[in-house]
């Protein structure tokens, strides 16, 4: 540590508000104008040990690096703010702000379209549709699987699947479906079908439709005489569009809330830094310490500068 002690002797006005000065033996406060001549006749009414560092004002006081940690905790900037490092803090606040804001915004945005793409299938997916058309062309899926339709109840006892057309009301038939027997055909299938149908409802159902071919013609607008289950409809592929879009806004949102825990961290590690900054920063001590000049009192103003590294 390095001090550096430089006495300025002012033949002016030094201090331009009245301060307080307290004396270490007895505690007395002698009220000071500013007025040097003045103060030095008031002063000289008291005994030397009373003369002694009149004004010791600290216009710097060490801060706490734990509270700095605590308040850009709980608020990105908060810490930075209290250290003095006003940029930072802005810039800290904003991000957070920022980020918030991002989070809020597009997690709103991706439920919004979620609701929007589940109303969409709800509407022109059918099950019905899908288990009738995988009946009927069981040979085309899984050529030479010699598997047979009619051992599957996937419509119960009363409906057989494998005589349902293109003109059927598949809403009629939507409530019928048994899908335990329908995930068994779907299994038995192998190769050709790679899933089996999650229940109605289920974030899984509504992502499958969209996302395997093997779904396609469950699609009101899916061709029924279509022997190819690769084949994808128009419906399917903006239904997939509509579903993905969805997905990169939860996406941003999510990526949003990282940076929000991100901010605070570093935050946190910054305030702590700023604080230790602040305090290894230059200090300033002001004093008036009197002199005795042919006994008469002299008070001498003295600036003390000290830098800690």
């Amino acid at each position: 540590m390095n001090h550096i002690k430089i006495k300025i002797f002012l033949l002016s006005v030094m201090i331009v508000f009245s301060l307080k000065v307290s004396y270490a033996q007895n505690e007395k406060v002698v009220p000071l104008s500013g007025n040097l001549l003045l103060d030095a006749n008031n002063i000289s009414n008291y005994s030397p040990a009373e003369r002694t560092n009149f004004i010791n004002y600290n216009i710097k006081e060490k801060k706490s690096r734990v509270l700095a940690g605590v308040l850009s905790g709980i608020l990105p900037g908060a810490g930075e703010f209290y250290a003095g490092s006003y940029v930072k803090a802005g810039i800290l606040f904003t991000i957070e702000a920022a980020a918030i804001a991002t989070a809020f915004i597009y997690t709103r945005k991706g439920d919004n379209q979620t609701v929007s793409f589940q109303n969409y299938a709800n509407q022109d997916w059918s099950i019905a549709k899908y288990a009738a058309w995988t009946m009927q062309h069981v040979n085309d899926i899984s050529p030479g699987g010699n598997i047979d339709p009619k051992n599957y109840k996937i419509f119960g006892n009363n409906v057989d699947g494998t005589t349902l057309g293109a003109n059927t009301n598949w809403s009629q038939y939507n409530g019928l479906v048994n899908r335990s027997e329908l995930n068994r055909l779907e299994t038995d299938l192998g190769d050709g079908y790679s899933h089996q149908l999650p229940a109605a409802g289920e974030q899984q159902y509504y992502e499958l439709i969209g996302k395997y071919p093997q779904y396609s013609h469950g699609w009101s607008t899916a061709n029924f005489a279509d022997t190819d289950f690769h084949t994808l409809t128009q419906q399917f592929l903006l239904y997939s569009h509509a579903r993905g879009l969805a997905n990169s806004y939860y996406t941003t949102g999510s990526t949003a809330i990282i940076v929000v825990y991100v901010n605070h961290f570093l935050s946190i590690f910054d305030a702590i830094w700023s604080v230790d900054n602040y305090n290894r920063s230059l200090t300033m001590n002001f004093r008036v310490q009197n002199g005795n000049l042919a006994d008469k009192i002299d008070l001498v103003p003295t600036i003390n500068f000290s830098y800690n590294f």
